[in-house]
């Protein structure tokens, strides 16, 4: 167990970032959230997924809809603690603690929050490794924990609980429902016991996500590079420096969506990258032949600074480094690919590991 102070959710809200694959809401807005609620409430307790007794009930608190809205549709702070709250009650079991569903800006930081104000310890866990656009598209799902029963909350006191058949339908109809409120909804969904936790879990996500912010931070203190030692870190690979010159984007059915167009700078002069997304980044193309795809995680960095940019912070004329990362074992199995590769998202490919396609241009 130890205790968040706000250095370290300055740094975890910066490598969530990254692990968002240009998704998971702006880390600001999230870490902002999370800074308020321990500044207000005491710092957050974070205990291992060992440390949850097999019985007990631990419910994820996210975000869900399009993460651009909430530039201008912040959080009150009140809708994540009544989502959360409503599933505990209608469960019938006091809940144990809280955990992120997914890595990124918003969405590692609104477990903090909720963490905070309840006096509850934060589960050093998720679901992805990263951030994905749907709601059956984490390790819970692929190993049969329904997302049902789930709660719904928005800024203006509407609550809604839903029992569905199915994950896939846990989705289509809470995104409807998001649609409803704005583009944006509070919720707790896939609860768990500690055993069911331990099992199917990533496991260690939060410290890896401060680890990365902290890398990205020492190295701009010390005048160094944070591109080389993220690679380091990470095990990515960098595959493009460019600018920004074209981004098609548009809030549909409660996704952000386009695509974002850079030329190349330094050695890739002359060369031309596409990035399409869906919340999060999901294809990488340069020249016209992929680079990177879903499930590996597709990340933007500021060509200056290393910070992460969101696929809703884009626009022309910035300079940036792609860095792609291999994603989690659990997503390169025959189930995982067919639930979040890029046949599921409609690209007429099968899934090659970024390594691999590193390698064949000569990245490796």
């Amino acid at each position: 167990m130890r205790l968040l102070d706000q250095q370290a959710i300055d740094d975890i809200a910066l490598g969530a970032s990254l692990l968002g694959s240009g998704g998971g809401g702006d880390p600001l807005v999230g870490k902002l959230m999370a800074l308020s609620a321990i500044k207000t409430y005491g710092p957050v307790r974070m205990i291992d997924a060992s440390d949850v007794p097999d019985e007990a009930l631990v419910i994820p608190a996210a975000m869900m809809g399009a993460p651009m809205v909430l530039s201008e549709k912040i959080p009150n702070g009140q809708e994540f603690i009544r989502a959360f709250q409503a599933l505990g009650k209608y469960l019938g079991k006091e809940v144990y603690a809280t955990m992120p569903i997914e890595a990124g800006g918003v969405n590692s930081m609104v477990p903090i929050a909720v963490a905070a104000q309840l006096g509850l310890p934060l589960v050093d866990a998720d679901g992805m490794g990263r951030a994905f656009p749907e709601l059956q598209m984490v390790t819970f799902h692929l190993n049969g924990i329904s997302a049902s029963p789930m709660t719904m909350a928005d800024e203006k006191g509407n609550n809604v609980v839903l029992e569905v058949i199915n994950n896939v339908w846990a989705e289509r109809i809470a995104r409807s429902v998001t649609v409803t409120m704005g583009a944006s909804a509070m919720i707790g969904i896939y609860a768990l016991t500690g055993e069911q936790l331990k099992q199917h879990g990533i496991h260690g996500i939060v410290t890896y996500s401060e680890q990365i912010g902290r890398t990205i931070r020492e190295a701009r203190e010390e005048g160094e590079n944070p591109l080389v030692k993220l690679t380091e870190l990470t095990g990515g690979f960098r595959l493009f420096r460019g600018k920004t010159i074209d981004v098609d984007r548009v809030i549909r059915g409660g996704f952000n969506r386009g695509i974002a167009i850079f030329e190349g700078l330094d050695e890739f002069r002359g060369s031309r990258l596409e990035v399409e997304f869906q919340n999060e980044n999901l294809i990488a193309r340069i020249d016209g032949e992929y680079a990177a795809m879903t499930p590996d995680l597709i990340c933007l960095l500021d060509m200056e600074t290393s910070v992460p940019i969101t696929a809703d912070a884009l626009k022309y004329g910035r300079r940036i480094d792609l860095l792609a990362l291999p994603c989690h074992p659990s997503w390169r199995t025959e189930e995982g690919i067919r639930s979040v590769g890029p046949r599921y998202f409609g690209y007429d490919c099968d899934y090659v590991p970024v390594e691999t396609m590193a390698e064949r241009r000569g990245l490796a």
